[in-house]
């Protein structure tokens, strides 16, 4: 009789042992994918480029790694390659900033100049054209003006007007993929 009322302690204790054991996987597994969330909704996110409008750069089926959380602290700068979601367009753009708050577009012979200073764009695939957009254009204050590098099949500014700060996403810092495109993005 003694020996039976040591071994029902035995097999509780053992028995608690693996609910704990369960319950501490149970929350670092709970823990692990609340920060996955929070990373990716609020800090960094994966997207993939689903046009043309940004080669020789980037090209379509290239995954990207996007900074969400720069533009909350900082303006963007000219030539930040922008995920843009806002009521410009219907659909997430991916563009590259060519004018700032204040900034004065033209565009003659092709290129683009800047405040009256030729924008040196190596990436640019193409010739700039105007696309109905009254130029020389002053980007108002709290936006930017956006155009893809395949300048000749890019929706952007151009017909879209400016677009809001506070419809860039963030971004695009880092190239997954392909492998032999994986790296930081200039």
């Amino acid at each position: 009789m003694d020996v039976e009322v040591e071994e029902q302690p035995k097999k509780q204790h053992k028995s608690n042992r693996w609910i704990r054991e369960i319950r501490d996987w149970m929350l670092s597994l709970s823990i692990a994918v609340i920060a996955a969330l929070l990373i990716q909704n609020y800090a960094f996110a994966q997207t993939e480029v689903r046009n043309v409008s940004m080669q020789h750069t980037l090209f379509e089926g290239q995954r990207l790694i996007e900074d969400k959380i720069s533009y909350h602290f900082e303006q963007p700068s000219r030539g930040d390659i922008v995920i843009i979601d806002g009521p410009e367009s219907d659909k997430r753009l991916i563009k590259r900033v060519i004018g700032l708050p204040g900034d004065i577009i033209d565009i003659k012979g092709g290129q683009v100049l800047v405040n009256d200073i030729l924008l040196e764009e190596p990436y640019v695939k193409g010739q700039t054209f105007s696309n109905g957009l009254d130029v020389p254009f002053t980007v108002p204050v709290k936006k930017v003006f956006v155009m893809g590098d395949n300048r000749e099949y890019s929706q952007d500014s151009r017909e879209l007007g400016p677009v809001s700060l506070s419809s860039l996403e963030g971004r695009a810092v880092f190239r997954l993929w392909p492998l032999n495109k994986f790296g930081q993005l200039n």
